[in-house]
């Protein structure tokens, strides 16, 4: 009983997206007279047809054939040019007539740009020729190439019929002049072309036809909440010209201006196109224009492909295009930036890659200065995106629509949130390194309120013996050329600032530019008024590392805060460490330890 009904199920599926199919070519200005005036009829046939056509009108579809409708619309077009082109003329080969036929309409279509060809007859048709006549007498004196038979209908045979000459009538009682009926379509969709061109209608005259593209935008609209808010907010930009013209190979999205391009000249099927739309809303959701921060656009776009199209495989949404796309198991799991540190570390390799846009190529466009995103035009816009996404998330999950990764919701809920400053992530760390010291009161000295009250015995608190011993960190501080001077002040007082709250008796400091330069022990609260910066040389820090590592009076875990701009060497670090950096600068290696970014 299963199996009938998901048969059952299955045919009514195909019927409907013959029906669409059908629909699509009907409100084509071009094939409309053609396609009032045939008989649509359904059938089984073997698994490989499609479909054929007969001289008297009659089309008939395979029920059986499982096909999108954008491919039954290029099928049932294919078989009404048989007869808008009078092919049922007589030939002394029926058989290369009709291959020559085939191969003519489907160069026609594809200069048109209508439909999508099934995979049997996706092969690109190289050959030069003006007409199906010139094609045929080509054949008769050649003869046909092997790849010049897979463009029928009927897979190996012929997919026009020519019935018999006494046969002048059809359903309706009548043969129509489907030449005629083809010029009178001819002529409407040209008139229709010369208005849209000048801007007096915005499309084909007639024509209500839903690209691939849009019908994945309203499926996310309809089905799927957590891009609905997303998806409604873009303009898709379809046309094969512009994305040639912007190198675009399969899709990009311009966040700043609120366009997703697709290439529509490239085959596709409806789950890949769902992809597709899903990897770009994504990449706007997920802030990926901000959060770049002066990393390299092209390896941040590899490193956010990676973790975008994991998260789509996991969700099932549609189908990873046949173009391919980044996906890598081993670096499930990871954020963005983790990824990007990674590949930095490779980046011959990682710059073969291809993104959707093309190879070595970003699909995230970026159509304003770097600066738009930190006007208060870009950031709102930022924003909107952000809150749509969540938004989204909440009637998602409300709804239980489907299986979200824990990644992505965890993602989704921390951009939803203000971002932490800098000083308070870098807090946390101290808080971590140095846990605070126990007290205990002693009457050993008098408390100077005894003075006033020397008959009361009052306490003192002091910390107990020994604890405060090794409570110190070394800084390195780069000091070559490239350094901010109000960088270096900012994070020096701000590292003061929290030593002295979290009870650090004494910093070691060392300054490192070609080399390195121990200053020694220095008080919290002289770092800013008695450290003088030396050296504004090159920028070696590893020295530096390697001294404190070896310096016998620094504690074996003592932990190390490095401040640079990060244009410096390799590192090597043994023991417990973090970075302070300016906004958009990155490290050329990847860091083990935390990485606070100062605005």
């Amino acid at each position: 009983m299963a199996k009938k009904k998901k048969t059952a199920q299955q045919e009514h599926k195909n019927s409907k997206n013959i029906a669409l199919g059908h629909a699509i070519v009907a409100e084509h200005p071009l094939f409309a007279a053609l396609c009032h005036a045939i008989y649509l009829q359904y059938e089984s046939m073997p698994p490989k047809d499609w479909a054929y056509v007969t001289s008297t009108g009659m089309i008939s579809v395979n029920q059986d054939q499982k096909g999108q409708p954008n491919e039954w619309a290029y099928v049932i077009a294919h078989c009404l040019l048989h007869l808008g082109l009078s092919h049922h003329q007589p030939k002394e080969q029926p058989e290369l007539w009709n291959i020559a036929c085939d191969c003519y309409i489907t160069k026609f279509l594809a200069e048109l740009k209508f439909g999508q060809a099934p995979k049997e007859m996706n092969e690109p048709l190289f050959e030069s020729f003006s007409s199906e006549k010139k094609l045929y007498e080509k054949l008769l004196r050649e003869g046909v190439p092997e790849h010049l038979k897979g463009y029928s209908t009927i897979p190996g045979q012929a997919d026009f019929i020519t019935t018999v000459q006494g046969n002048d009538y059809f359903y309706r009682g009548y043969r129509s002049n489907y030449p005629l009926l083809f010029a009178e379509g001819l002529s409407k969709a040209v008139q229709s072309a010369i208005r849209v061109a000048g801007g007096v209608e915005s499309a084909l005259a007639g024509s209500t036809i839903i690209t691939q593209a849009e019908r994945a935008r309203a499926w996310f609209m309809s089905s799927y909440p957590l891009f609905g808010a997303l998806a409604a907010d873009f303009t898709i930009i379809e046309d094969p010209l512009i994305c040639t013209r912007m190198d675009i190979s399969a899709a990009a999205i311009a966040i700043d201006t609120k366009e997703i391009y697709m290439n529509a000249s490239v085959p596709m099927t409806d789950e890949e196109m769902r992809f597709l739309i899903a990897h770009e809303l994504l990449h706007a959701g997920l802030s990926h224009a901000t959060r770049r921060q002066g990393r390299d656009a092209y390896l941040w776009n590899v490193a956010c492909d990676y973790v975008i199209n994991g998260w789509l495989m996991d969700m099932k949404i549609g189908e990873m295009p046949a173009i391919g796309g980044l996906y890598d198991p081993a670096l499930k799991g990871l954020s963005a930036e983790s990824i990007y540190d990674r590949i930095v570390t490779d980046i011959r390799m990682y710059r073969k890659l291809r993104t959707f846009r093309g190879q070595g190529a970003v699909d995230i466009i970026e159509t304003k200065p770097p600066d738009f995103w930190e006007g208060q035009r870009g950031m709102d816009l930022d924003a909107f995106y952000r809150r749509a996404l969540s938004q989204g998330l909440s009637y998602h999950m409300a709804q239980d629509r489907g299986y979200l990764p824990q990644g992505l919701v965890e993602e989704i809920r921390s951009l939803s949130q203000p971002p932490i400053a800098w000083d308070v992530e870098l807090a946390r760390w101290f808080d971590r390194m140095f846990q605070p010291i126990d007290k205990m009161r002693t009457y050993a000295r008098p408390s100077r309120r005894q003075a006033s009250t020397p008959d009361i015995a009052r306490p003192r608190w002091i910390y107990q013996s020994g604890e405060a011993d090794g409570r110190t960190f070394a800084v390195i501080i780069d000091t070559s050329g490239s350094m901010d001077r109000l960088l270096l002040g900012k994070a020096l007082g701000t590292i003061a600032s929290y030593s002295i709250a979290r009870d650090v008796p004494l910093v070691r400091v060392i300054f490192c530019d070609a080399v390195a330069y121990d200053a020694g022990y220095i008080a919290p609260e002289e770092l800013l008024t008695k450290v003088k910066v030396r050296g504004r040389g090159g920028t070696v820090l590893q020295p530096g590392i390697q001294l404190i590592e070896a310096a016998q009076d620094f504690p074996k875990d003592g932990p190390i805060l490095i401040i640079t701009d990060g244009q410096c060497d390799r590192l090597t670090i043994k023991r417990a460490h973090a970075f302070v950096l300016p906004q958009g600068a990155k490290l050329p290696f990847v860091p083990k330890g935390e990485v606070f970014r100062m605005k």
